[in-house]
């Protein structure tokens, strides 16, 4: 039975668990053929050997520089069974840019490819690299002993603090766990046996490291995994081959993806769910989404220091578009104004967390454990409003919040405006320093293929549908939004983009 009530309070009991007696079944399918359970297994094992034989033992962490992969899930396993953590990290990034990083992150080895090795010969680096194939086998290494920590800790996740500095989020095995359990609840139908599920997402993004790839993983459930969206058509190919059911994906990648569709005037069949998460979603997606895959999109939240998912849409009947839904079971919430003071539940303010999958905090870093969190409390740094039936609506984030005038700006009000346009296909609003406002809105618009639109007409557009403060004063046209390697938008590249202003 396919289920994620799990016994097992670690990742790798709960991956024996889940494909105890049926060693023999698919359980992913890896260009163009499946792979067994006890396939995988027998990698792991090779993986657990070479682990030992380097010194890794508990509380030590590998630093994993790879695509989705065979390699990934069976070096993760081996690394728990040992007591250790894996750290993905974005492989495009290069070994010469993540050095501190990797410092930081005082990793026994760097597992990379053999092609990212060679780019790295020559480079000033103590840590021992290990190339290997995506397939596997590992080779031998001799490894250096880093200073152990906790062995409760599963994946350490790393992203680019505020300052530009690196900042890692420990999750622990009961975190995961803790976050997984109320999924197959949650969202109906979504856990079962017949689920197949699209593992494109980077695994060093937690959203597709964890429900992509972990959740069918310990669930006992087939996923088709795939290095890299792009192509487009490899990972359409991929979804036809492996017989795709559940598409995970942030809202970038469906929207390239049903672009691709639309190109070709394809339709996929055999759709059952698309959730999304990672970014704010563009609710008329959801329209080309029935169209294409036949299905709605179920847009949820979360954040990589939530292990990740807190918040989702239950099923198509039952969604608030626009919502990301209701807390999954567990969650405690709260809202506080700017100076973390409690306010009413029901009042526009910051979200604040807490629950079994809010991780303990920054992988040594009192400075920022300490501003994000509050005891068992975490702050998401999210200004939300919750309805009378529970649904959660991101206003925005609270650093992105434009102030014109003392005035509080929400980009994505000032987004939705101009969405509704029907000459724009996408709109950002940032916010760019002024003498006399402080801040002033200015919006990068992507248009419709063929149409056409003035900044002054989209302006004028703009000023029938909001207060005067929220107009944007600059507009500026675009072919495609600067992002992130997990294909957020990066507004803070778009706010030094200079536009020229405009009458």
């Amino acid at each position: 039975m396919i289920t994620t009530k799990f016994r097992s309070e670690r990742l790798e009991d709960a991956v024996a668990d889940a494909w105890r007696g049926r060693e023999k079944s698919p359980c992913f399918w890896w260009q163009g053929e499946w792979w067994s359970a006890e396939r995988l297994l027998a990698l792991a094992d090779d993986c657990e050997a070479k682990l030992k034989g380097a010194g890794f033992g508990r509380g030590q962490r590998v630093a994993v520089l790879l695509p989705n992969s065979p390699m990934v899930h069976a070096l993760s396993i081996a690394c728990w069974r040992l007591g250790g953590a894996v750290a993905p990290l974005n492989a495009r990034t290069g070994v010469a840019n993540l050095i501190n990083t990797i410092k930081m992150l005082d990793v026994n080895a760097v597992v990379l490819t053999e092609e990212s090795c060679k780019k790295a010969d020559g480079f000033p680096i103590d840590f021992p690299l290990v190339a290997t194939t995506l397939e596997g086998p590992l080779p031998s290494w001799q490894g250096r002993m880093g200073k152990p920590e906790d062995e409760k800790t599963a994946v350490i996740f790393s992203t680019s603090g505020t300052s530009g500095l690196p900042k890692a989020v420990i999750c622990l095995h009961s975190n995961i766990i803790g976050n997984l359990t109320p999924i197959s609840d949650h969202i109906p139908g979504l856990v079962k046996e017949e689920s197949v599920f699209l593992n494109v997402l980077p695994n060093f993004h937690t959203f597709g490291c964890i429900i992509a790839g972990i959740l069918p993983l310990i669930a006992g459930m087939k996923q088709a995994i795939v290095p890299n969206f792009v192509p487009v058509d490899n990972t359409v190919a991929a979804i036809k081959g492996a017989g795709v059911n559940k598409i995970i994906a942030v809202p970038t990648i469906m929207s390239f993806l049903l672009g691709a569709l639309a190109k070709k005037g394809e339709r996929l069949r055999g759709i059952e769910h698309v959730v999304t998460g990672g970014d704010r979603l563009n609710i008329q997606l959801d329209k080309r989404c029935k169209e294409y895959l036949g299905v709605g999109i179920i847009e949820g939240y979360g954040l990589t220091e939530c292990s990740p998912v807190v918040a989702a849409n239950r099923t198509e009947d039952t969604r608030k578009l626009g919502t990301v839904g209701l807390p999954f079971a567990g969650y405690e919430v709260q809202i506080r104004d700017r100076e973390n003071k409690l306010i009413g539940l029901h009042d526009e303010g910051v979200l604040w967390v807490k629950g079994p999958s809010v991780v303990p905090g920054y992988f040594r870093d009192e400075v920022n454990t300490k501003d994000r969190f509050r005891g068992e409390w975490f702050n998401t740094g999210d200004v939300v409003r919750i309805d009378d039936d529970g649904y959660i609506k991101i206003v925005d984030r609270a650093t992105d919040i434009i102030i014109v005038s003392g005035f509080n700006v929400y980009p994505q009000e000032v987004e939705a405006v101009l969405c509704s346009h029907p000459a724009v296909h996408a709109a950002v609003a940032v916010g760019e320093k002024n003498n006399v406002a402080g801040e002033l809105v200015k919006a990068f618009i992507i248009l419709n293929e063929g149409a056409e639109a003035t900044p002054k007409e989209l302006m004028e557009y703009c000023k029938e549908r909001l207060a005067h403060y929220k107009v944007p004063r600059k507009i500026g046209f675009v072919t495609e939004y600067p992002l992130s390697p997990t294909g957020k938008i990066l507004r803070r590249e778009l706010r030094k983009m200079k536009i020229e202003k405009q009458q």
